[in-house]
């Protein structure tokens, strides 16, 4: 049988296309890793306000949004605007009334609501995960490594505990040495980063709150944030290397613990808008109309980092988060409960199709606190456009204390409150 040129072409060609589409189909996924940094102490109006061109370039890549710390203001879940509970928030979820650290000794944290450490070694534990910190404290009793309460999780890489050691790092009231400290942080993050590439790393660095609490609104604490925006440049540098040069998928997260007193901006703690004021910065593209057109909160990192790292969470514990996810879609938002006299009253704002179905469930106890587990029941359906939910209840039936929200795509818990 004789075949024409233009014959043998045509197969050779079809051959290609298909070794192509094999190859196409046989390369790994990138690896999805992730690195969140906590920059202490600086309200969103200090970082409008000051040259940061490292978290501008992150953002550029991103986005950047004002958030928020400090629970509902005046309501159930608030919390102190102070640096421990507002990390514990990051790492949990769910704010103070729930993880129970209400200021930096950091008494009792409630472990029944995991970290997003705690959660990710549980679903990969031969995955590695690091630290880098001044405070040893965010990695012994915040992420609480190798406590029972924890299941002894661990930490593959820590570089923390520096505040400690006051021979190599003498302590000036000027707080240079927190300023070394948290080069030598960032430096170490940077190079470990681009070594060794841990799934999941967390960066903290103090010194623009020891600037605030020092001199207040000043050039002290202009440069001070500028410093600390120039060592966040030599970790997302690192991050850069390894997705330009690995097969690496990198999400990389920066925020604050809480803004700054509206007089001076020396103190924090309070529920005032400015020490309430806070942003997140990221170099995801694919963040969500609620992380755009919303005011996130920093509980809505964890349930973020969760997806990015394709972390599976158990209902219970997902029922109980205060925030929602950056990355996927969010149904609605501001949900609230409320009891007067018999009427069961519940509110949201809705952020998606108005039609999309809505389910209302109730529990009657907060056993999740005390690591039991929480029965509910079904209250009723309508839909996000509705906006709104109300039941009568016997008069003889013991109230509802938690209430649930849930879409297709979102659920919001939220305590009733009278």
């Amino acid at each position: 049988m004789r075949f024409t040129t233009s014959f043998f072409y045509m197969l050779m060609c079809s051959c290609s296309l298909q070794l192509t589409a094999q190859q196409l189909t046989t390369e790994p996924a990138p690896e999805q890793k992730v690195v969140f940094i906590i920059v202490d102490g600086i309200a969103n109006d200090m970082l409008k306000n000051t040259e940061t061109p490292q978290l501008d370039a992150i953002a550029q890549d991103g986005g950047y949004t004002e958030a928020y710390v400090g629970g509902e203001k005046e309501g159930y879940s608030k919390t102190p605007t102070i640096s421990a509970v507002g990390y514990n928030s990051l790492l949990t979820g769910v704010w103070a009334n729930k993880h129970n650290v209400w200021g930096n000794s950091i008494k009792d944290p409630n472990y029944n609501y995991p970290t997003i450490f705690r959660l990710f070694k549980d679903v990969y534990p031969n995955k590695s995960t690091a630290i880098f910190s001044t405070w040893l404290d965010n990695r012994t009793k915040l992420i609480g490594t190798g406590l029972p309460q924890t299941q002894h999780v661990e930490v593959d890489y820590a570089f923390d505990g520096f505040e400690l050691d006051t021979i190599r790092f003498p302590h000036d009231p000027m707080r240079d040495y927190i300023k070394n400290i948290d080069a030598l942080v960032a430096t170490e993050a940077s190079a470990y980063i681009k070594s060794n590439a841990p799934y999941l790393s967390w960066v903290y660095l103090e010194y623009s709150d020891d600037m605030g609490h020092g001199y207040g609104d000043s050039p002290q604490l202009t440069q001070a944030i500028k410093y600390e925006d120039s060592l966040i440049g030599k970790i997302y540098d690192a991050v850069k290397y390894r997705e330009q040069n690995h097969n690496e998928d990198w999400l990389i997260v920066v925020t604050t613990d809480h803004g700054r007193s509206a007089h001076d901006g020396k103190g924090h703690g309070g529920q005032s808008d400015r020490e309430r004021a806070t942003w997140i910065v990221t170099n995801s593209k694919a963040t969500n109309s609620y992380f755009k057109n919303e005011t996130p909160a920093i509980v809505d990192i964890l349930p973020t980092l969760t997806s990015f790292l394709d972390i599976p969470v158990a209902d219970a514990t997902r029922a109980e988060w205060d925030g929602v996810s950056l990355i996927d879609p969010v149904d609605l938002t501001h949900p609230t409960a409320t009891l007067k006299g018999d009427q069961l009253v519940i509110t949201w704002e809705n952020l998606t199709n108005p039609n999309t179905e809505v389910t209302l469930l109730s529990s009657k106890t907060n056993a999740f606190k005390t690591a039991g587990k929480d029965a509910y029941s079904k209250l009723g359906t309508t839909t996000t456009g509705a906006e709104s939910y109300e039941i009568s209840l016997e008069k003889s039936d013991q109230a509802p204390v938690k209430i649930l929200i849930q879409t297709r795509h979102t659920t919001r818990n939220v305590w009733v409150t009278q």
